[in-house]
């Protein structure tokens, strides 16, 4: 599983889904997310600005990353 680290306190999912090169754009990332491809802590998440803070787990495409923070 990839660690993620951010600086604040949370990243909304979509800009970890391109923080995490799991898609190549924004709006590739509203798709995918829209159309419940994504889960958020083992549910769909169909929300693009969803909260994602460190130690959420999200899956995309077989891909598992976890968020944490720099400090």
């Amino acid at each position: 599983m990839e660690k993620i680290i951010i600086k604040d306190e949370f990243i909304k999912l979509g800009q970890l889904l391109k923080l995490a090169n799991l898609v190549e754009s924004g709006a590739m990332a509203k798709e995918v997310i829209e159309e419940g491809l994504v889960k958020y802590n083992g549910e769909i998440e169909t929300r693009r600005g969803k909260k994602v803070y460190p130690g959420d787990i999200v899956e995309f495409d077989g891909e598992s990353v976890t968020v944490t923070n720099d400090n």
